[in-house]
């Protein structure tokens, strides 16, 4: 008779869930308005399970996203057989950054993920806010989940459990 797979602890789970997040660069946010749903990836850097993107601020995404006050989001590892599959689910709000250090500290972790984005800037450019608006026409954004559910098959078929953020 086949015992099953003990679940993981939390800690466990967070380490888990933080190689899948380093391991991936896009996160599908998804809204809906008066029953129509729509999807968007996005390039994102993470710190402390908090996601940072940039999105163009006329976007359907970020419209309906602060429109909606909540996303669902997914991160997937790309895997070629069930066996392999792993990621997260999640659901919160999506709200524009201001200048101040939360916002520096994205950057940084967004061009430490993404160094090809310094390739667009030319010498003396600012790297900052402003610098990214007006290269790029673009806002920074933080998704903070207040739902995250880890999903793993390499756990067992069918693993998925909540992930206590902090």
């Amino acid at each position: 008779m086949k015992t099953e797979t003990p679940s993981p602890t939390q800690e466990e789970l967070r380490k888990l869930a933080e190689e899948l997040l380093k391991g991936q660069n896009t996160m599908t946010l998804s809204t809906a308005v008066k029953d129509v749903a729509w999807a968007a990836p996005v390039y994102y850097a993470h710190i402390d399970f908090r996601f940072y993107f940039f999105s163009d601020p006329s976007s359907r995404h970020i419209q309906e996203a602060l429109a909606g006050r909540q996303v669902a989001a997914a991160i997937f590892h790309q895997s070629s057989t069930w066996k392999e599959i792993r990621g997260m689910q999640m659901s919160g709000p999506v709200q524009p950054l201001s200048p101040g250090l939360e916002s520096v500290r994205a950057i940084r972790a967004y061009l430490k993920k993404f160094p090809f984005t310094l390739e667009f800037f030319g010498s003396g450019e600012k790297l900052d806010l402003d610098g990214f608006s007006k290269r790029f026409r673009v806002r920074l954004y933080r998704f903070r989940p207040e739902v995250c559910l880890y999903m793993d098959n390499r756990i067992r078929f069918s693993f998925r459990e909540r992930l206590d953020l902090p």
